[in-house]
């Protein structure tokens, strides 16, 4: 089941916030919250739901473990990760490394096909971060099972982010109150994040599938246009599939009470790749820095040290994005634009303006694009006709006019999904925002309250519309 599809829309959704607005207390709410979760997560197969306990299980016996036994505390803390880190590392690198060992050897013969449960590597880094701040004594053990269960299985964010830190979420477990701004805020963020990912990044998914071929023979021939267009397309989509789980799963846990932190921060209008990942995918970036980055040392170490410590933490970013050479290829090429930064170009981090601000945020817009096409192909023989073919190294040409009549007929849709990658429209609701409490206006102010009513609902409506007949269509980050 995914957030974007009909019957979670109106039928699992409304039927677990209808029971949980009638449930009398915090613990009769939690257990319901509970137990929709599990069948959320459940839906892709009842085994994955015993894989998520088990993987909660060892994280609670592990962080009691730890609280209790202050002498051997470093001792548990190392077989909890060590054990917690192993089964991540089985389900998702074991054909990977075995095909390389195949590649590299001729052994093994066959390579087993193993299942990648869905969300794996988000609730196995929340669970981590959860068992390290207990061992630093930021939080305290959790001495319910089923709580720490419900803060692993919570279905806004689960399978596909934000990582959310036990620390943020511990104490509106057992208590939280929900209020009427913070419902209609919630439910104007989930509206938005529907539509962001039902019309634009489905949009975009679907222009890409048009143009772009899903083999190398073909890919050879495709035009330098096409291949430049699908990079950019994919660069919008990937954002606003993402950014859309992150806007719906903040939006439901505001609707009952639940205040996550913000996931992104208009990552395409960054300045440098530095400021690009302090806006991109923060909840994770903002866990290797502090589960990785700094207890390695940081920046207050030698600088080959630093260096290291770097490649470290990207080496590890692009490993978790899946078990592929390209996504190894991802994290280091990020790497070496963060290091020439920091030490060649000396980028600063003070606020620029003008014509010098327009410029770095282009230089970050091609780097970031290029990259994405790095991301998309897991294939690395794809992966250089690509590369290639942008620069007409194939043999191939630069354009053609199926690309050109591509980009007419959906002119409209990218150019709203670009509006979409800006602050712009947040800007101009907040101004009108201002503009409503200044006012004395009765009529205005009916309006106003009339129109932010009423656009949550023509966005569902929109986005509904849009999923007919559109069965699945899972979001990107499910596979890692």
């Amino acid at each position: 089941m995914v957030f974007s599809s009909l019957l979670f829309l109106f039928a699992f959704l409304t039927l677990c916030y209808i029971g949980y607005a009638f449930c009398p207390g915090i613990k009769s709410k939690n257990i319901l919250l509970l137990a929709f979760s599990l069948i959320f997560y459940a839906w892709g197969g009842p085994a994955l739901v015993i894989l998520l306990c088990l993987m909660t299980f060892i994280c609670y016996l592990g962080a009691l473990l730890i609280e209790k036994h202050s002498e051997k505390r470093k001792l548990f803390l190392v077989l909890t990760l060590v054990v917690s880190l192993g089964i991540l590392a089985f389900f998702k690198y074991t054909g990977f490394f075995l095909t390389n060992l195949k590649f590299l050897f001729g052994f093994p013969e066959t390579i087993p096909s193993i299942t990648l449960p869905i969300g794996i590597s988000f609730y196995t880094f929340q669970l981590i971060s959860y068992v390290i701040d207990v061992y630093r004594k930021e939080v305290r053990a959790q001495k319910k099972y089923w709580l720490l269960l419900l803060y692993a299985s919570l279905f806004h964010q689960c399978i596909a982010g934000p990582i959310v830190r036990y620390a943020d979420v511990n104490l509106e477990l057992e208590n939280r109150s929900v209020n009427k701004d913070e419902v209609s805020r919630g439910i104007t963020r989930f509206a938005c994040g529907l539509a962001k990912k039902a019309v634009l990044a489905n949009g975009c998914a679907a222009i890409i599938k048009q143009i772009l071929p899903d083999n190398n023979g073909d890919l050879i021939k495709t035009s330098a246009s096409a291949l430049i267009l699908s990079a950019i397309l994919y660069m919008l989509q990937i954002y606003l599939d993402f950014s859309a789980y992150s806007d719906m799963a903040i939006g439901m846990g505001l609707m009952i009470g639940f205040h996550y932190r913000e996931n992104f921060n208009y990552p395409y209008i960054a300045s440098s790749v530095t400021d690009f990942w302090r806006r991109w995918h923060i909840s994770l970036s903002t866990f290797f820095r502090d589960y990785v980055y700094i207890p390695l040392g940081g920046n207050r170490v030698s600088v080959p040290r630093h260096i290291f410590n770097l490649f470290v933490v990207w080496s590890l970013t692009g490993l978790w994005h899946g078990a592929s050479w390209n996504f190894v290829l991802w994290g280091l090429y990020y790497f070496v634009f963060l290091v020439m930064e920091k030490y060649v170009f000396r980028v600063s981090n003070r606020q620029i303006h003008g014509v010098a601000r327009i410029l770095r945020t282009v230089y970050t817009l091609v780097i970031v694009c290029f990259g994405w096409i790095i991301f998309y192909y897991t294939d690395i023989t794809m992966l250089g006709t690509a590369l290639k073919g942008i620069f007409t190294l194939n043999g191939n040409a630069f354009s053609d006019e199926s690309v050109r009549i591509v980009l007419i007929n959906n002119i409209l849709l990218i150019a709203v999904s670009i509006l979409a990658c800006t602050p712009i429209i947040p800007a101009i609701g907040r101004y009108f925002e201002r503009k409503r409490v200044a006012s004395q206006n009765k009529p205005a102010l009916a309006l106003y309250d009339f129109s932010t009513a009423i656009v949550p609902v023509c966005l569902v409506a929109i986005s509904a519309l849009a999923l007919v007949g559109d069965s699945y269509n899972p979001f990107l980050y499910f596979r890692f």
